[in-house]
């Protein structure tokens, strides 16, 4: 399953679409005023399906997940001194990236490959392309994902 992640240009806050292979719009994501980042997802039909809540005062990054509004879990940034290593304690899945965090993959406990996701260059706004092998895991991926992005913009802040 293949997703296309585009950041709005016009937008107060973090708000985002994400399209299926045909362009339909599969999620959209609006930031919600709070300390750290705050992102629901919802739906096609508009029905707010998950968040990513941002932790704040750590050392290191840590974002909450929740589906519907049940947590399932974090991902947090693991300290490391050439590549960043992001984990999950829900399902023992981790994210291992390039040095500029541009392309990477999410892995299980086993090293199978859960899910690829590359920037795409070029454009105004953040977009990505996320492949996900099992499409009952995109939630989770885009929700990784999500975080990922929201840590970038809190370091270049």
């Amino acid at each position: 399953m293949r997703l296309l992640f585009k950041q709005r240009l016009f937008s107060w806050l973090d708000s985002y679409d994400i399209y299926d292979e045909n362009q339909q719009v599969l999620y959209t994501v609006e930031g919600k005023l709070s300390w750290g980042h705050c992102l629901h997802i919802h739906n096609d039909h508009d029905e707010h399906i998950g968040t990513i809540k941002e932790e704040v005062l750590t050392f290191l990054p840590k974002f909450n997940m929740y589906v519907q509004d049940q947590y399932i879990g974090r991902i947090y940034k693991e300290f490391s001194f050439f590549k960043p290593v992001f984990r999950l304690d829900c399902n023992d899945w981790q994210v291992n990236g390039d040095l500029w965090q541009w392309d990477y993959q999410i892995t299980d406990a086993h090293s199978q490959l859960i899910a690829t996701v590359s920037k795409e260059v070029f454009h105004l706004t953040d977009t990505y392309v996320i492949d996900v092998l099992d499409p009952q895991n995109a939630l989770y991926v885009l929700m990784i994902v999500l975080a990922i992005d929201a840590e970038k913009c809190s370091r270049r802040n």
